[in-house]
């Protein structure tokens, strides 16, 4: 049961607590985005560039600056030659 909360954390090198904290900082970047959005559509002069930087960063830290292992499965499934 344990495994369920760290298996996937270790698959981007943090534990559970940081997941959690990357996983909350996230969240709360997208609601930011999300509000801004709304604001932007009622208002078109208001938060011009807010939704888009928002996803950018977002994409940024998640997927171009992150370390990620391959998955516990795929890591020991290598069959070595003469097995």
């Amino acid at each position: 049961m344990l495994r369920r909360f760290t298996d996937h954390p270790a698959t981007v090198n943090e534990t559970y607590l940081q997941h959690m904290g990357s996983a909350f900082g996230f969240g709360s970047s997208m609601l930011v985005g999300a509000v801004a959005c709304f604001v932007h559509g009622l208002f078109p002069w208001l938060c011009l560039t807010r939704g888009s930087d928002t996803i950018r960063a977002l994409h940024r830290r998640m997927v171009t600056h992150r370390v990620a292992q391959p998955p516990a499965a795929a890591r020991g499934s290598a069959v070595a030659a003469g097995d």
